[in-house]
């Protein structure tokens, strides 16, 4: 696995042109923190074209962004995401098969040989969640739940057995992924990345001891139920992440994402809550370090 992006965003999901110049360096927070959900082998930007992941990290770093979690979606991302943050000290690693992924493995017999593989990477030092993983019913059929269900209830066994966090991908399957984290048991650390529900769902993961991870999503306009939830999550369980190179916060919604535009979210997320930016920055960042150990151990070099 080299380090040159592996996937491409592409244009508009219509087909359309749109601005894919990367927006400029927001005003550098005073208190660092973390993106605790990343994508930084996805290629996309503009005239100037894809940011390379050191400068990604490099910008980041600029404004306040301390590290990353750059997160794979099937075996190929999580290699190498592993190899990334195995010589990297801004950069820690989830590895998992994305929900979207299980179906088409399941009906090509690959499935276990792949949730294999991502059981090895899951024993390497500088992997720290199995995410990201969960439910999809917008994307996936009822006949590929099957297969979702059991690929997640494998990712949160590895994640279990290595003591990691787990990371949630939960769309359109709210009360799904709940049942099968009551039923099969939650590991001790997990995480609803990109937080989509409302203030029910909020409720019910500060019952349970679950962290809350919001995106860009939470700047939107329209998204009322979002900061609703964000008023109602206790504020030791909530993280911020961008979802990089998707969900760009308002002032620059669909235009590329990435790390560095974090301290966008964060400050509308103390907006909301009715809080200083420095000291909400201060609660997000201890909480990331509680889910995810420290970044800033020695890394180790992993076979690319």
């Amino acid at each position: 696995m080299t380090d040159a992006h592996l996937r491409s965003r592409g244009d508009g999901a219509d087909g359309s042109e749109r601005d894919r110049s990367y927006p400029p360096l927001p005003q550098a927070l005073v208190v660092p923190v973390y993106d605790n959900h990343t994508h930084m082998e996805i290629a996309d930007g503009g005239p100037d074209g894809a940011l390379d992941w050191r400068e990604h990290l490099d910008r980041a770093s600029s404004v306040g962004v301390r590290g990353v979690v750059q997160v794979g979606t099937d075996l190929a991302t999580s290699q190498w995401s592993a190899s990334i943050a195995g010589r990297e000290p801004r950069v820690l690693a989830a590895v998992a098969l994305h929900p979207n992924e299980a179906p088409a493995l399941e009906a090509a017999g690959l499935l276990d040989e792949h949730l294999a593989g991502i059981e090895a990477l899951a024993a390497l030092p500088r992997v720290r969640a199995v995410g990201e993983t969960g439910l999809d019913f917008f994307r996936t059929a009822e006949d590929g739940r099957d297969a979702q269900i059991r690929s997640f209830e494998e990712h949160i066994r590895i994640a279990k057995q290595y003591d990691l966090a787990l990371t949630i991908h939960d769309r359109d399957a709210h009360d799904a992924v709940v049942q099968v984290l009551d039923r099969v048991g939650a590991p001790e650390k997990t995480v609803f990345h990109c937080f989509s529900g409302g203030r029910d769902l909020a409720r019910l993961c500060a019952e349970r001891g679950w962290y809350m991870s919001f995106a860009g999503t939470v700047t939107f306009k329209n998204a009322r139920s979002l900061r609703d939830a964000l008023i109602t999550a206790p504020r030791h369980l909530i993280m911020v992440e961008t979802d990089a190179p998707y969900l760009t916060p308002t002032p620059y919604r669909g235009r590329p994402n990435a790390p560095y535009l974090i301290p966008l979210t964060l400050r509308s997320m103390a907006e909301t809550i009715g809080t200083d930016a420095s000291m909400l920055a201060a609660q997000i960042a201890s909480n990331t370090e509680l889910v995810y150990g420290a970044w800033d151990a020695e890394p180790v070099t992993v076979e690319q």
